[in-house]
C-alpha cells in the first residue's frame, strides 16, 4: 500500500485531486498541506468510506504530512489568468518549488517520487532537479513533470473531428494513435500522429487546428471561465490518470476485485512526463535522436514513459519514428522556447544562494 502526500491541496487542482486520490483502493494513507488550513478539507474527505487514511495539515505542519510518503505530488502555486504567460508564473511559482523541495529533499526517502503539476511546468521541473541536486538527494529520475492533460486533450479533440468526418474505426480514446511530446506549454507542445494517413484523412485545414487546439487548450478553458480559474478539473482528472497507472505498476495485486481494478487502470501502455533525460535509461539516445531529426539539443523533454515497480523503467523511443514533414517542423519551433524555459529553472536555483 502506498502513502500519497498532496502539496497544494486547497487549490482549485489540489481539492479535486484530492478527492480521486481518496478513493484509490490503493492508497492507505492521503496526507493533504497548503498554506492555507487542510484540516477541513482532511476532516471532509476522511468521511468517505474509502480505505485510506485521510490527514490535512496547515503551513507548519509540512514536515508531518511529508513523513514516509512513497509518493508527492505538487500542485502548489499560483492559476494561471486570461493574459498571463507560463513565464509570468514563474516569478512566484518558482520560489514555492523551491522551498517545496528543500522540505522534500530533508525529509522524504531518497526514493520518493515528486510529480510536479505547478506552471510553468518546462522552468519548474528543472527548479526542482537543481535543487535535489544541490541537496545531493534523490534519484533524479523519479521527478517528473506530469503532462498527460495534453494527451487527454489530444485524444479528446481529434476523436471530434474524426467523429465529424464519419470515421468510426480510429478511436484515439482505445486505441494508441496520437502522442504528445516536447513540453508543457504553447508551441513546446507537439503532437505526432502515430498513423500518418490520419494527417492526410484530416486534410491541411483541419489538422493545423487540431495542433493549434491541443497547444493552447488551457487559454480556451481561462477564457470560457472568464478569467475566473484555468483548467482545474481536467488536470485534476489527468493527474490521477497519471497517479493511479504509476501506482498500479507498484501494487502486489492478490484479489480478484483488486485485479480487476489493477486491469482498469493499465488503459495506457506508457505515460507522458517531462523529464531529466540524463536521468533516465533511454535518455541519452532520444537526446541523440532529437540532435538527428530537428537539431534540438535539451536535458528535458516530456516523453512517454513506461513504469515497473513504480519507477521509469524505459523510455518509448520509437514515438520520434516516421515523423511527418509537419511534425519535424513542430520539434523545430519548439526549439527555442523550450531551451529559454530550462535555462530559466537552472538559473533561478544556480543563482540562488547555497542551500
Amino acid at each position: 500500500m502506498v502513502k500519497v502526500c498532496v502539496l497544494g491541496a486547497f487549490g482549485g487542482i489540489g481539492q479535486p485531486l484530492s478527492l480521486l486520490l481518496k478513493i484509490n483502493p490503493f492508497i492507505n494513507e492521503l496526507s493533504l498541506y497548503d498554506i492555507a488550513d487542510c484540516h477541513g478539507i482532511g476532516t471532509d474527505l476522511s468521511h468517505i468510506n474509502t480505505k485510506s487514511i485521510t490527514r490535512g495539515f496547515d503551513k507548519n505542519g509540512i514536515r508531518e504530512a511529508l513523513k514516509g510518503s512513497d509518493i508527492v505530488v505538487i500542485p502548489a502555486g499560483m492559476a494561471r489568468k486570461e493574459g498571463m504567460t507560463r513565464d509570468d508564473l514563474f516569478k512566484v511559482n518558482a520560489g514555492i518549488m523551491k522551498t517545496l523541495c528543500l522540505h522534500i529533499g530533508q525529509v522524504c526517502s531518497n526514493n520518493v517520487k515528486v510529480l510536479i503539476i505547478s506552471n510553468p511546468v518546462n522552468c519548474l521541473v528543472p527548479v526542482a532537479i537543481e535543487t535535489f541536486k544541490k541537496l545531493g538527494k534523490l534519484r533524479l529520475e523519479n521527478v517528473i513533470g506530469i503532462t498527460m492533460l495534453d494527451v487527454i486533450r489530444a485524444e479528446t479533440f481529434l476523436r471530434q473531428h474524426l467523429c465529424e468526418l464519419g470515421d468510426r474505426e480510429n478511436d484515439p480514446l482505445e486505441h494508441e494513435i496520437i502522442s504528445v511530446v516536447g513540453g508543457h506549454s504553447g508551441t513546446t507542445i507537439i503532437p505526432l500522429i502515430m498513423d500518418k494517413r490520419i494527417i492526410k484523412f484530416l486534410g491541411v485545414e483541419r489538422y493545423h487546428d487540431l495542433i493549434r487546439r491541443i497547444q493552447f487548450g488551457g487559454d480556451e478553458v481561462i477564457k470560457a471561465k472568464k478569467s475566473s480559474g484555468s483548467a482545474t478539473l481536467s488536470m485534476a482528472y489527468a493527474a490521477d490518470e497519471f497517479i493511479s497507472s504509476m501506482i498500479s505498476s507498484m501494487v502486489v495485486v492478490v484479489k480478484d476485485a483488486e485485479r480487476i481494478e489493477y486491469r482498469r487502470r493499465q488503459k495506457y501502455r506508457y505515460l507522458p512526463g517531462y523529464v531529466y533525460l540524463p536521468s533516465v535509461k533511454g535518455g541519452l539516445a532520444l537526446k541523440r535522436r532529437l540532435r538527428q531529426v530537428a537539431h534540438l539539443d535539451v536535458d528535458y523533454f516530456a516523453v512517454p514513459l513506461k513504469f515497473k515497480n513504480g519507477s521509469i523503467s524505459h523510455i518509448d523511443l520509437n514515438v520520434l519514428n516516421n515523423l511527418s514533414q509537419e511534425e519535424i517542423e513542430l520539434l523545430r519551433i519548439a526549439i527555442g522556447p523550450l531551451q529559454a524555459n530550462i535555462k530559466k529553472g537552472e538559473k533561478f536555483v544556480r543563482n540562488t544562494a547555497k542551500m
